[in-house]
């Protein structure tokens, strides 16, 4: 399903405190789409503000423009005169206190559905966040009234949050059939009842939870306060998968305004077995990085700008734009952090990889897009050299350090979409202890550019590092596996995938001898592996007779094991013959499931 795109840039003007240099922090210039928001403002000023960024923003899936919407810590709207706005495509917003409570909007910050032809869905709600402030729920009327409605899809985090009142997670007001296919939320607490409604699947990870309403057909909650218990599978039960706490996390980094009232990035500590939000006893452990340490990047800035920053020890923030480069960004510094705002876009234009890191530990990326261009990408972006040795095994002289792993959070992939896009593989890690936090690989459906042999993109995420852990992978519609895992001791906690639509008959999706390709794929050599709501669904609209041998294909030995694994089939076409493997029955234009297994191998 296509909407139309908005084109440009919005003109939004206020005072000079909130643009230009200065841009409301001493020497801080952050480009004119980052609108700083003060609570000395008007209230009708920022309303202004803000529906004028979501009135362009809200129907423009494929546009250009991007935004960043801060507010200063203090607070906003009241109970008598809430402030209530809504996130449209390509904006983020966040507080720019150290901890949730510095931001406090008395309203709600929301997204609703988007009505077509054929109803009204949150099926293509991508490519928004919300992040580090408090929301004490008010105002609204009628349906709407005193709920915080978050009804997203992929790439559509939200983060360091404090909701006090009810939230939903679909949109119930409007029409029907009111789907939703999200989501991830993480490190944020909810003191109300939590509506999941018609949301496919869903993780929650590292929080509190006053009441969870449902579940459709995969929901995880992992290191979550007041979760539900794990129901997955039992008859009457719902499609929940509960850990108590998370393996491995890294929050993602933010940036902020000290007591001085000047910018610094806070790049939070890595987490092992950890449970509940990050700031709940205190501030989060973790350090502050100045911004003068940052170059503040501009769509205008050249590849020779950026890498030399980059070269030159610099970290990199990208102000909001899309950043179109012929030649590889390359992150070469221990430590170094590379951060978007306002879903700051990198697009390769001459068949380049758009970002390469070295074998060096600690690198955090996050908040950034990277969207394919026209000629085919090796790789889009590709995490270690991948260096081998004589037998074979990836080395990796400095960048193994299980307590500063490399991370990666809210970063996403798209092929095709916007316009044509091409890439072999398009996220590679080659790096050992590396966390990929709320990742979406997307090989576009819909949209400009697409169709088998348009937006060609063979594999969507491929692991040849040890001791990885995913927090939140949703890889869709790739021609060939999804995912391919290499690398041992590996673990996923939540996976989400549609194979691809658009195979034109079976003889062009084959593997070998099998008719199509597993979702989620761990190498035959694989001694350690294990993963937790795991989710394979197949819609094939171009051919309805095509087959996949199995959702998901794993080595059979005691190390290797998955939790909570389902397929579907989707809207009477396609068929998944077994679940995992020759094991578990399919789902097929008849029966569209699920199907599935509590445990592989059983116990």
């Amino acid at each position: 399903m296509a909407v139309l795109a908005v084109a440009g840039t919005l003109a939004v003007t206020g005072p000079a405190s909130a643009h230009g240099p200065g841009n409301g922090a001493p020497g801080a210039d952050l480009g004119p789409n980052v609108i700083v928001l003060d609570p000395s403002m008007p209230q009708d000023q920022i309303q202004a503000k803000v529906d004028a960024i979501a009135n362009q923003q809200v129907p423009s899936q494929f546009g250009d423009a991007r935004y960043a919407i801060l507010f200063k810590p203090g607070t906003y709207g009241s109970a008598a005169n809430p402030l209530r706005f809504q996130v449209g495509y390509y904006t983020e917003v966040a507080g720019l206190g150290q901890d949730p409570g510095d931001v406090v909007i008395n309203g709600a910050v929301q997204v609703f559905n988007q009505c077509f032809d054929d109803g009204c869905t949150a099926l293509v709600n991508f490519w928004r966040s919300l992040e580090n402030l408090t929301i004490n729920v008010a105002g609204g009327e009628g349906c709407q009234t005193a709920t915080e409605f978050w009804a997203v899809s992929q790439a559509a985090p939200m983060r360091r949050v404090a909701v006090n009142g009810n939230s939903s997670l679909m949109d119930y007001c409007s029409g029907g059939p009111q789907y939703a296919s999200g989501g991830f939320i993480s490190d944020s607490t909810f003191s109300g009842n939590v509506v999941s409604g018609s949301q496919q699947q869903f993780l929650v990870k590292n929080g509190t939870l006053n009441g969870w309403s449902n579940g459709v057909w995969n929901q995880v909650f992992s290191g979550v306060v007041g979760a539900p218990a794990t129901s997955f599978g039992q008859p009457g039960g719902q499609p929940y998968t509960t850990l108590d706490t998370t393996p491995v996390t890294r929050e993602r980094p933010y940036l902020y305004l000290d007591a001085q009232g000047k910018y610094q990035v806070f790049v939070p500590a890595a987490q092992r077995d950890s449970r509940g939000a990050s700031w709940a006893d205190g501030h989060t452990p973790g350090r502050s990085v100045p911004l003068d340490k940052f170059y503040v990047a501009k769509p205008s800035d050249s590849w020779g700008r950026l890498n030399g920053a980059l070269m030159s020890g610099k970290n990199l923030l990208f102000t909001p734009g899309v950043y179109r480069l012929d030649k590889t960004l390359t992150v070469s510094h221990p430590n170094a952090v590379v951060l978007g705002l306002g879903l700051a876009t990198i697009s390769p234009t001459r068949g380049n990889v758009a970002m390469q890191t070295l074998d060096v530990p600690g690198i955090d990326i996050a908040g950034l897009i990277f969207d394919a261009g026209e000629q085919n990408s090796p790789a889009l972006l590709r995490l270690g050299t991948g260096l081998s040795t004589l037998d074979g095994t990836l080395r990796h002289p400095l960048l193994s350090s299980a307590s500063n792993p490399t991370a990666l959070q809210d970063v996403f992939f798209r092929v095709g979409g916007e316009h044509v896009g091409k890439v072999t593989q398009a996220l590679v890690v080659n790096t050992n202890n590396t966390v990929l936090d709320d990742i979406w690989s997307w090989r576009a459906d819909h949209g400009t550019g697409v169709g088998w042999t348009v937006n060609t993109a063979r594999n969507g995420v491929v692991v040849n590092g040890n001791d990885v852990t995913a927090t939140g992978l949703f890889v869709e519609h790739y021609q060939q596996y999804n995912v391919i895992w290499n690398g041992e001791r590996g673990k996923t906690v939540f996976f989400q995938n549609e194979l691809p639509y658009d195979a034109p008959n079976q003889a062009a999706w084959m593997n070998g001898s099998k008719p199509g390709y597993a979702a989620y794929k761990v190498a035959d050599g694989v001694k350690t592996h294990e993963a937790w709501g795991l989710g394979a669904y197949i819609y094939t609209n171009v051919d309805p007779t095509l087959h996949a041998s199995s959702g998901f294909e794993v080595p059979v030995r005691p190390g290797v094991t998955l939790h909570s694994v389902l397929t579907i089939s989707l809207n009477h076409a396609g068929t998944i013959d077994h679940v995992v493997n020759d094991v578990g029955g399919a789902v097929t234009p008849d029966f569209q499931g699920p199907a599935f297994l509590v445990t592989f191998p059983s116990p």
